[in-house]
């Protein structure tokens, strides 16, 4: 291995760096993307719960008719 010449430590140091900044932004961009999966999942729950919720009320409404027409 040879030793590092005066003028090869800063460009060394500013290949690290921006090797670091890349890693950063690839974390960044990865982490941007999960938080947008996971908010579409919660969405997507929230409007089948809502679906649900509105075929259930349904069949009770048709329940009490059927009760009412019944007596």
């Amino acid at each position: 291995m040879t030793a590092p010449t005066p003028h090869s430590a800063p460009t060394q140091n500013r290949t690290n760096e921006m090797q670091l900044l890349n890693e950063e932004l690839a974390r960044a961009q990865s982490a941007e993307l999960l938080r947008e999966a996971e908010q579409r999942h919660r969405t997507q729950r929230l409007l089948a719960a809502r679906r649900l919720s509105r075929k259930a009320e349904a069949a009770a409404l048709r329940a009490r008719l059927n009760l009412a027409r019944s007596l």
